[in-house]
């Protein structure tokens, strides 16, 4: 018997977040035996609209065991063939179902660094996110509502709640926030371990309203590349390569990252910054505000979208906000700026538009999370 939600949740995929068109050929990655109904429910609608799917099934232990005996070569050359698939591809879903994030967890950091830079550099940062429509995903398997300390039904409610939301709502409003951002030239973050400034002149802000990420609600931009000073300190734990760091701190002089440090593993914290140049600096600065999000839970597609925060990416830049960096990396690492986690300002120019999570400029008001439910 079909789940309504899930086949909501894929014609929105189909007909809004991506528009796919006759003839137009579609990769469906998905990872993880739960995603299953999913992924059936998107090639139906898919062959609806008129689109070409192709499928490709994915499997975290398989992926750990490959990253962890595969030599640079044979990366490569896994490398090369996933790329001219998705070199054929005009659209890409991507849609996570693994049961355990701490699945590479005990792979060597050379080894991962070597999948980085053979696989995932040239497969997703060099084609899919600049030459594709694209959305990622997670899917509400029951250690993702572990991870939400919440049942799996309350989970998977509010799971689709979260994306399923009014989209089109969201995206109205997002439009005063790009304004802003696009008359800005410095950007201020004050708060407990946190003080640093720097620029966003010149650079596009792109709003994020269901088109890109499930769930969605950012606009994101990135700093001028040498124009970061200062010190900022994480408050939501990150997962990168199958472990989880809490308490990241990162100073950085004229755009170039001086010193990290964390509670815990802090010299595989930077060998992850050591990976190559790019990884030094920032490629991504942006203000999370979907209302249905609100507390951590250790999962970046949803973390990064919590109503009062801001989420900084040491690493690749995206094509649409491009300040000049490459990296092998993209890390998006959650500040969240409201009373229970802190508070916190943040300044455009040295005009306070957001403080303890909430805007306090009139035109954005309409963002915060009363007005978007």
């Amino acid at each position: 018997m079909k789940d309504e939600r899930i086949t909501k949740l894929a014609r929105m995929i189909v007909n809004y977040s991506l528009s796919i068109k006759n003839g137009e050929k579609v990769m469906v990655n998905f990872i993880g035996q739960a995603t299953e109904p999913l992924a059936s429910d998107l090639i139906e609608e898919i062959l609806k609209a008129g689109g070409v799917p192709f499928w490709f099934y994915d499997n975290a232990p398989l992926n750990r065991k490959f990253a962890a005996g595969a030599s640079e070569a044979q990366v490569k050359t896994f490398g090369a063939v996933h790329k001219s698939v998705m070199e054929q591809m005009q659209c890409y879903i991507g849609v996570r179902g693994s049961d355990n994030q701490f699945e590479t967890a005990d792979v060597p950091p050379d080894k991962m660094k070597t999948y980085r830079l053979h696989y995932m550099q040239p497969v997703h940062m060099e084609t899919r996110v600049p030459k594709t429509r694209w959305v990622v995903m997670r899917w509400p398997t029951a250690s993702m509502a572990q991870q939400a300390r919440m049942s799996t039904e309350a989970f998977e409610k509010f799971y689709f709640d979260v994306c399923t939301l009014d989209y089109a709502k969201m995206s109205r409003a997002m439009d005063h926030l790009v304004a802003y951002m696009q008359k800005t030239d410095r950007v201020r973050l004050v708060g407990p371990g946190v003080d640093i400034a720097f620029s966003i002149k010149g650079i596009p802000a792109i709003k994020c309203d269901g088109k890109l990420n499930i769930p969605d609600g950012e606009v994101f931009t990135a700093p001028v590349k040498d124009s970061i000073n200062g010190f900022i300190t994480f408050n939501t734990p990150s997962m990168q390569e199958g472990l989880m760091y809490e308490g990241i701190k990162l100073e950085y002089k004229n755009g170039r990252l001086e010193n990290a440090t964390a509670r815990n593993d802090v010299d595989r914290l930077r060998k992850v910054f050591d990976a190559d140049d790019g990884c030094k600096y920032v490629g991504e600065f942006a203000i999370g505000v979907n209302p249905f999000v609100l507390t951590p839970m250790n999962d970046t597609l949803f973390d990064e979208k919590i109503a009062g925060s801001i989420h900084f990416t040491p690493g690749n830049a995206y094509d649409e906000a491009f300040n000049g960096n490459r990296s092998s990396l993209h890390w998006d690492l959650v500040l969240i700026q409201r009373p229970e986690y802190g508070g916190g300002e943040m300044y455009f120019d040295g005009q306070l538009i957001r403080k303890d999570g909430l805007f306090v400029v009139k035109e954005l008001e309409c963002l915060n999370p009363e007005h978007l439910k």
